[in-house]
């Protein structure tokens, strides 16, 4: 750990003091008085931006830091005291489920890790530590969500740079960017394919909307935050066995399955307790260990080092080396003496990152940061000081003192990088040009075990836009704009004439720099006298945020174009929405029909807000406002935005048939003012018509987005009670939540509507339709549902019939007049069969046979014995010895009950062309009732062609089959490798594939 002490600060100064003075232009005096010095209340801090992910290892552990005070053995003493006291710290609150299986888990780490056998073992143990990195990404979303009462992208993106480090952060967000931009411009048709098949994810996008929703993490949620989630999750777990590298060729296929799951798993533990990026993310507690390994030993990610630059050479003849290791001894402590210590660290420390920020040659050794710049307020440095202030040093302090508060032991204090990682971050994203006190204590909560710190609200913000950039009157008038804001928002109804006199012409409809109005902050906080007098003293009700950041720099993006009553309704203030909707505020937010933006009808939907919603409607809110941009009628570039699907998507049932009774009635009663001819009709009937096309979409897209997220009960009523047609992937989605469920009767009724059959041979039926098709004829008790399914399985199979079993064109061999078949006294060898006696002749015999050559082999030391053939009947016996004199199967005939047996016989010798004759013979004699005794037959002879013509014949005539007890028994036989049911499905698949050409589909239609 490094703990800059007297004399470490003394060298830190006389190194630092130069650069200092040439960065002073930049700042204002501190205001510390005499104590200050050197140090300036705005010290330049930069924001991270693009870095590549450091190959595995590259982090570089900084001996001088971790022996400042002590020699190595003392880190590992303090590191054992810091594990003890561990079992004292808050740990998170265990996740029920997550929104992965064990086997999405695997598949992606078996892509990752092509040559490994991944076991079942360390997939569940990777399982469980990315729910750890979901849980700690999702908590500090939801505390950022508090801003503006949703969940967006920025909150997630936000979230993953306050737990991940820069590296991890930087790979997180660019795979959300990835995914979304896939989404957006996928060329799928609209609900054709799930949310993850469009970002090209393997875990679900819809299952981690509906974790998000379980966990609270917002009331609404946008589809872009589970996209993010849901591609960084991934990304994370791609990097996770990046860094586990491939075994070792000498390694591979060597160990037994046991131990190779234990080896695995130790080589995870392995990595984990060596990498300070991962080790903390994974942990149980509740705040967050990050620059530190499982051995506490402090370590930076080698983007800030110079020994893992790539650029050393071109760094080093600008900055001296003794520069470079002062910098990274910076970054690495922990502990400070004095405020005039931390804002020299804090300055110099920035300054230099902005230094090695443009002498980077490429973006693979750039630090994680932007050339802009943010400024620390005085009250920020003081408040970090609070935290990372040294302790009283032992020899100094009386030892019989009173000691009256617990110190923080200085072993599992973060690094001062990681305070300015996390304070940057929570600044950024308030999109503020400073760093104020609230991020650093945001950032102790974060980072410190046992404090605790109300989330940030949307308020006003306090800026002393201390930068010697401005003029002074631009500073003088802001000064008096946060001031007239503060007025306006402390409840005061007095201060109304003196604050809007502050704000100069606009008055009180002057917006901040967060793009909000005065009335727009009392409508955020719910203060209903507050909103009557700004009403009353001529506040401009429909005054909407700015669309342009130039306007409005730290508003929020999913803001712009709010309304004072969208912000009434995503706070959940009905008493205020009704007041501004009574004083006539727009009940539609000012959007269109060709808006993007959210109406307050959007918000109250999807946070389910039933009382907002139906005081919407009364005055006029357009449920289908905002459809009609829908980019192919699933979801634009904004999101979904539909009220209908955001109530669908959130599971908010009765919200959802609220807006159905609304626009139902609605078209109505327009269809009955045609007929009463009260309006014209050349006017009103195309509204008519385009009402009734986007209901259509709107709901196909309320029926997609539910079935998606899993909401089974909104879907079958949309369905049933709407008439909703069904799309392949909905019903897809359904069938498998209600298998997954349980709900017979309402898998039933899912069957009952199987697509149509210009969706029976696409990819998503193949592959994940009918592997669930088999799954639930395999488990289902009910009659009717195995006769649907049947019935189903029979038409995906086609009306083609089963393709036949042909001869085979076997290697003719040497053949005998029939006459000499079974002649005494022309034969060379005897057989005996059941007792009898047949005569044949041996090279004639062997040349056919290869079975019956080996009996003649055998029984050749005893030339005088008959040579006996086993387990065979003499009829059969002998029709085999007809087809080896003859050659052919032309002019040979087996009867159909003898057909099997003679099968078996010549698989037995091995003569594969009466082999073939027979499953020919079977396969044209083949009935509902001896079908499945065939089939056991084809298994255990290994007549491959006759098993697959029987499976095309079970699968053709499977509703027939069914009522034959031989059939079910066989079809519902105990799970296993060679089961029928994986047979068929197998058949089926490849069926399905050679069928699924444009020219055979018209043709079947």
């Amino acid at each position: 750990m490094a703990k800059p002490g007297k004399t470490m600060s003394s060298s830190m100064e006389l190194t630092f003091q130069p650069l200092a003075k040439t960065f002073e232009d930049l700042t204002l005096d501190s205001g510390y008085g005499d104590m200050a010095g050197s140090c300036r209340s705005s010290v330049l801090s930069l924001s991270p931006s693009h870095l590549d992910t450091p190959p595995p290892g590259a982090l570089w552990t900084l001996q001088q830091a971790v022996g400042a005070q002590g020699c190595p053995q003392c880190v590992t003493e303090r590191a054992g005291r810091h594990v003890l006291r561990s079992r004292s710290w808050a740990t998170l609150p265990p996740v029920e489920w997550v929104p992965w299986t064990e086997k999405d888990v695997g598949t992606v780490m078996r892509k990752s890790l092509p040559t490994w056998e991944v076991s079942p073992g360390l997939v569940r143990q990777v399982s469980s530590y990315l729910g750890r990195a979901l849980q700690r990404v999702a908590l500090e979303a939801q505390r950022l969500s508090l801003r503006c009462a949703k969940c967006t992208k920025q909150e997630v993106q936000a979230a993953a740079r306050l737990v991940l480090s820069w590296a991890l952060a930087e790979v997180f967000v660019s795979a959300g960017a990835r995914g979304l931009s896939q989404y957006n411009m996928s060329a799928e048709e609209p609900w054709s394919c799930s949310k993850s098949t469009l970002c090209t994810l393997d875990l679900s996008v819809g299952r981690t909307f509906r974790w998000m929703l379980e966990a609270r993490v917002a009331p609404v949620i946008h589809e872009h935050a589970a996209i993010y989630m849901t591609a960084g999750m991934q990304a994370l777990l791609e990097l996770l066995c990046a860094r586990l590298g491939p075994v070792p060729s000498h390694r591979r296929g060597i160990l037994p399955q046991p131990d190779v799951e234990d080896e695995q798993e130790q080589a995870l533990e392995r990595l984990l307790n060596s990498d300070a990026e991962l080790w903390g993310i994974f942990q149980p507690y509740q705040h967050l260990i990050c620059g530190r390994n499982a051995y506490g030993v402090l370590v930076l990610p080698a983007c800030l080092t110079v020994y893992g630059r790539r650029s050393l050479a071109r760094v080093s003849r600008s900055l001296r080396m003794s520069e470079l290791q002062a910098l990274e001894s910076s970054l690495l402590a922990t502990v400070v003496d004095s405020i005039t210590e931390l804002s020299a660290l804090v300055m110099n420390i920035s300054y230099y990152l902005q230094r090695l920020t443009a002498l980077s040659s490429g973006t693979a050794d750039k630090p994680p940061f932007h050339q802009g710049a943010l400024s620390w307020e005085p009250g920020a440095l003081h408040t970090l000081f609070y935290y990372t202030q040294r302790g009283v040093q032992p020899h100094i302090s009386d030892s019989h003192g009173i000691q009256l508060t617990r110190e923080r032991p200085e072993a599992w204090l973060p690094p001062l990088s990681e305070w300015l990682r996390v304070c940057v971050a929570l600044a950024e994203h308030r999109h503020s040009l400073t760093v104020d006190s609230g991020d650093v204590q945001q950032a102790a909560r974060l980072l410190l075990p046992g404090v605790d710190v109300e989330p940030r609200p949307l308020r006003v913000e306090c800026c002393l836009y201390a930068s010697k950039l401005l003029e002074a009157s631009v500073v003088k008038r802001a000064l008096c704009w946060n001031l007239a804001f503060r007025m306006l928002s402390c409840g005061r109804t007095d201060l109304v004439d003196a604050a809007a006199a502050l704000l100069g012409p606009d008055g009180i409809n002057t917006l901040d720099q967060q793009g909000l109005s005065p009335l727009m902050y009392s409508c955020t906080c719910g203060d209903e006298a507050m909103v009557q007098v700004l009403l009353d003293s001529g506040a401009s009700i429909d005054l909407q945020v700015p669309g342009s950041g130039q306007h409005a720099p730290s508003a929020h993006p999913e803001t712009r174009y709010w309304t004072a009553l969208t912000f009434a309704v995503a706070f959940g203030h009905t008493s205020v929405a009704q007041l501004l909707l009574d004083r006539g505020a727009d009940p539609n937010g000012c959007i269109g029909d060709e808006g993007t933006a959210e109406t307050p009808l959007h918000l109250a939907a999807a946070a389910g807000r039933f009382p907002l919603v139906s005081l919407l409607l009364e005055k006029g809110a357009d449920p289908l406002c905002g459809t009609s941009c829908t980019v192919g009628g699933g979801a634009s570039l904004r999101g979904t935005t539909s009220a209908f699907s955001l109530a669908a998507a959130h599971g908010h049932r009765v919200v959802l048939w609220t807006l159905l009774s609304t626009i139902n009635s609605d078209i109505v009663s327009l269809e009955d003012m045609l007929e009463e001819g009260l309006v014209s009709q050349n006017t009103r009937r195309p509204r008519s018509g385009r009402s009734k096309r986007i209901r259509q979409r709107a709901l196909q897209g309320a029926l997609y987005h539910s079935a998606e997220h899993g909401f089974l009960d909104i879907a079958m009523q949309l369905r049933q009670q709407e008439n909703v047609p069904w799309t392949l992937h909905p019903w897809l989605q359904c069938l498998s939540t209600s298998f997954s469920q349980q709900c017979w009767e309402v898998m039933h009724s899912l069957l009952g509507d199987f697509p149509t059959r210009q969706d029976m041979y696409s990819k998503e039926l193949v592959h994940e339709g009918l592997p669930l098709l088999f799954k639930i004829l395999k488990t289902c008790q009910s009659e009717s549902t195995v006769h649907q399914l049947a019935a189903i399985l029979s038409g995906c199979y086609g009306p083609y019939p089963v393709p036949p079993v042909h001869e085979d064109v076997a290697k003719p061999h040497t053949t005998l007049d029939p006459a000499f078949l079974n002649n005494k006294e022309m034969c060379d060898i005897t057989f005996l069969v059941e007792g009898e006696l047949f005569y044949g002749h041996k090279d004639l015999v062997s040349s056919a046979s290869p079975g019956l050559e080996k009996l003649i082999c055998e029984a050749s030391a005893w030339s005088s014995v008959p040579v006996e053939v086993p387990d065979i009947k003499y009829k059969t016996f002998q029709l085999v010895m007809q087809y080896i004199y003859s050659g052919a199967a032309e002019g040979f005939h087996i009867g159909k009950q003898e057909a099997l047996e003679v099968l078996h016989a010549a698989h037995v010798f091995g003569i594969t062309g009466l082999k073939r004759h027979c499953e020919l013979l079977c396969s044209k004699n083949i009935s509902p009732s001896d079908a499945a005794n065939v089939y056991r037959q084809a298994k255990v002879d290994q007549a491959t062609e006759l098993k697959t013509f029987c499976e095309g014949y079970f699968l053709k005539n499977m509703v027939t089959l069914l009522d034959v007890s031989s059939f079910r028994r066989l079809l519902l036989a105990s799970e296993d490798k060679d089961s029928l049911g994986k047979a068929l499905l197998h058949t089926l698949t490849a069926r399905m594939q050679a069928l699924n050409q444009p020219t055979t589909k018209e043709t079947m239609v």
